[in-house]
């Protein structure tokens, strides 16, 4: 592998890590109603697991209450099924056209415990990029070795993956720091 493609993979690699974290964060409950809440749920349709927001169409009427619109009414008990096993803690109101979920607001107590979990899965994140910086320093001490890249090409290609960890660190923890501060004033 050349210098630039172990580079590009370090990268590649690094952002997903970072898009999982964002998306997990998008997940959590915040006391305020939002679709991305149901993102993770997954309703049997057909035999298949189904993400919610393919088989209904999900708003907020208001900041505390989120409504499931069904394309297929009789996809309403499945769906409610799915919202009771998972683990928002929310219990879904059914009217035989709609399903209403109330967000409830969140305790004090509630909002430390969520800080927590978010800083282990900021955590967890970041020991992915980490390991992906740790790869990508594997390649190119193998490049060296091969003699196919020269020691300082090694130097300043673990130095640049050594950056892109920083960079990449820095976005995890801005973002963490924005969800803490959101859920903590809300």
């Amino acid at each position: 592998m050349t210098s630039d493609e172990i580079l590009m993979d370090c990268e590649e690699r690094m952002e997903k890590a970072t898009n999982h974290f964002r998306d997990e964060l998008r997940g959590l409950r915040t006391g305020r109603a939002t679709p991305a809440l149901l993102d993770n749920i997954r309703v049997e349709y057909y035999g298949s697991p189904t993400p919610v927001k393919q088989i209904a169409t999900i708003s907020t009427p208001d900041p505390q209450q989120l409504m499931i619109k069904p394309f297929n009414a009789e996809d309403l008990k499945e769906i409610e099924k799915a919202i009771r096993s998972s683990d928002l803690g929310l219990a879904p109101n059914n009217d035989g056209k709609v399903i209403r979920l109330k967000i409830p607001p969140m305790s004090g107590d509630q909002r430390k415990k969520m800080v927590t979990r978010m800083s282990k899965l900021a955590e967890d994140a970041r020991v992915s990029c980490r390991n992906i910086r740790r790869d990508g320093n594997k390649h190119f001490d193998q490049a060296e070795k091969d003699k196919t890249m020269t020691e300082d090409d090694r130097d300043s290609g673990k130095e640049e993956v050594q950056n892109l960890l920083k960079t990449y660190e820095a976005k995890i923890d801005d973002m963490l720091e924005k969800k803490t501060k959101e859920i903590m004033e809300s």
